[in-house]
């Protein structure tokens, strides 16, 4: 009688086995990383200035000392540049969502964000972005593929 329930255990044990290595896995999570669309101005650094250039970074991102270094160029009596770093400031990407660095937003004396970048990029597209932000119809417009002004 044992002998009846121990073979009994062992098929539903490789019955479960098989039907198991069977199944297909449910696909990877498809997620995208996001902007900002709005931000409270006054949970950065410099609010009453008229553009904030917003970096957020991590410590360990090596790109994102690259972007720290382009955004610098920009800042004036106009433009405030504030770096977010991760370890520093969790709070605020966990607010904003942040899920990637470095997260670049441009946002606007009412805390619109006008323009933004995932990613690394080219000093010249980050420039002429904040320039059309600031003065729309400033910069000519891109005469070649996307691909051109995403290279690094």
């Amino acid at each position: 009688m044992n002998a009846v329930f121990v073979l009994l255990g062992v098929t539903v044990a490789l019955l479960v086995s098989v039907v198991m290595r069977r199944r297909r896995p449910d696909a990877p999570t498809q997620g995208g990383f996001q902007l900002p669309t709005q931000i409270d101005r006054g949970d950065f650094p410099n609010p009453g200035v008229p553009w904030l250039v917003l970096l957020f970074t991590s410590a360990t991102c090596d790109a994102c000392v690259d972007m720290v270094r382009k955004a610098r160029v920009v800042e004036s009596r106009e433009v405030a540049v504030a770096d977010i770093e991760y370890t520093a400031n969790r709070d605020l990407h966990k607010r904003y969502r942040i899920d990637a660095v470095p997260c670049l937003i441009v946002v606007d004396s009412a805390g619109a964000v006008r323009t933004g970048f995932l990613g690394p990029v080219k000093a010249q597209d980050l420039w002429a972005a904040i320039a059309e932000c600031r003065e729309p119809g400033s910069t000519p417009k891109h005469e070649h593929g996307f691909g051109d002004s995403h290279r690094n």
